[in-house]
């Protein structure tokens, strides 16, 4: 029997949403107020970050990019981004299946992704800096979350 996977089609086409949104940042740079809380699964196949993060946050991470992010390259399944923690920059490597939310609070958006991949990492996380470096911590703000649910039969 022929079944269509129709959640995961609409998650490939939200994710689509995500890489959009920052390629757009990547051309335009980010205008106004928007900007982007972007959660993601450490422990995903093909993120690359560096050991004191990773030991840090073994599950999950946010990163925010407002006013201090640099190198911002979008391709086609991840995405790289230079931030500063402790003043110290870092590059990140996200890929968009280990994208668990996604949220541009200076319009009210928000995506929170239910199946995102989360199997363990291929590629090792990036060398430490210093130990005691600490990730950039988003303030939390109402917004709409959509979920993939919404679009499922009941």
């Amino acid at each position: 029997m022929d079944h269509f996977d129709y959640p995961k089609m609409v998650e490939t086409a939200l994710r689509g949403v995500v890489r959009e949104a920052l390629a757009r940042a990547q051309r335009e740079g980010l205008r106004g107020a928007h900007h982007f809380y972007v959660s993601f699964h450490t422990g995903a196949a093909g993120v690359a970050i560096p050991n004191y993060l990773l030991t840090k946050y073994p599950e999950e991470m946010t990163i925010v990019l407002q006013h201090q992010f640099w190198g911002l390259e979008v391709r086609d399944q991840d995405f790289y981004v230079t931030l500063s923690f402790q003043n110290r920059p870092e590059q990140l490597i996200i890929p968009f299946a280990a994208v668990a939310s996604f949220a541009d609070p200076s319009v009210n958006f928000a995506l929170r992704f239910e199946t995102a991949a989360a199997k363990p990492a291929d590629t090792p996380a990036l060398p430490a800096k210093t130990p005691d470096e600490e990730r950039v911590e988003p303030r939390r703000q109402a917004a709409e979350i959509v979920t993939l649910d919404k679009f499922r039969k009941r």
